[in-house]
């Protein structure tokens, strides 16, 4: 199996630097996470005061809940907090959880990082694609059923292939304990959202949120991250792209430096908020021109649906 080639830090920091740069904080990441949840409540307060602002929550909330995601991808790395058993605590109660199961996942990525062993290839491999089929893609995003098919897929497709006579209970049973997180985590929300007398809130600033923004900014960060990078690339340095985002998309689609990607590829162990200052270093030495980058989004996305 071809494994990625890896970059060594020493070859592109002086000692104490790399020392600096490889240091977990007691206190950044769990303030990351206060953070996210802090905006998602502020946004929720404002569009339940004024819900003129729906839209815009709608957008704030589904990059926060990307950005939930990003601090659990930490988390997987050892990055989010010194004790690593409390970094799993924080990923899994309040990052959305499944910490054990990404890392063992996604650690594969890295391993095979855009060779074919990449188990996240097949998020890249199809690209370029015509602007069609992106403006599909987009569609099934933004109206939910990217989101649905995602959560309720398997039980579909169990249904769909049930064998005539088949109990239906014990299907629906499965399902339940399966997702048992979500449906109590869901229930919850909304019983303590209507007892404060609002009980469209969560179904209008989390699930919406979770089944249409949260999907489309997903797709673009994979898209901006892998999309036209070689199959089978030997250099390290153009693994994964880094995308410029100004501040208007880091607020809506890159949260919490994860537009670093090529610098996370080449040094995975260092914490989110380092790498501006990792990319700091390297251009200091001259190092960023050899790595992939783009400008923004929107030229990625261009790029990616040129075919």
């Amino acid at each position: 199996m071809a494994v990625a080639a890896r970059v060594s830090p020493k070859d592109f920091f002086a000692p104490e630097d790399w020392k600096n740069l490889a240091r977990r904080s007691n206190w950044r990441g769990l303030a990351l996470v206060v953070h996210c949840w802090a905006v998602i409540a502020a946004a929720t307060v404002m569009a339940i005061i004024w819900p003129v602002t729906i839209p815009l929550a709608v957008m704030v909330i589904g990059a926060r809940q990307l950005g939930l995601a990003i601090l659990l991808h930490d988390a997987a790395h050892g990055a989010l907090h010194p004790n690593l058993k409390l970094g799993d605590w924080v990923a899994e109660w309040l990052c959305l959880g499944g910490v054990a199961s990404y890392r063992s996942y996604h650690l594969q990525h890295h391993k095979f990082a855009q060779q074919t062993e990449d188990p996240d290839l097949v998020l890249s491999a199809p690209f370029p694609i015509t602007r069609l089929s992106l403006r599909r893609k987009i569609a099934r995003d933004f109206t939910g059923q990217t989101w649905f098919k995602q959560r309720f897929g398997r039980l579909a497709l169990r249904l769909k292939t049930r064998k005539a006579g088949e109990p239906l209970l014990p299907i629906l049973g499965h399902e339940i304990v399966r997702q048992r997180r979500w449906l109590i985590f869901n229930t919850l929300a909304i019983a303590l959202f209507s007892a404060a007398g609002y009980p469209w809130a969560w179904f209008a600033l989390w699930l919406l949120p979770r089944a249409t923004w949260f999907q489309l900014v997903t797709r673009m960060r994979n898209i901006a991250e892998h999309a036209l990078v070689a199959k089978n690339e030997p250099d390290p340095l153009r693994h994964a792209r880094t995308t410029h985002a100004n501040l208007v998309e880091r607020a809506l689609i890159a949260p919490y430096y994860v537009n670093y990607h090529c610098e996370h590829h080449m040094f995975m162990h260092v914490p989110c908020w380092r790498l501006p200052e990792v990319r700091r270093l390297l251009d200091r030495e001259g190092v960023t021109a050899r790595m992939e980058g783009a400008k923004g989004y929107v030229s990625v996305l261009n790029a990616a649906s040129a075919a």
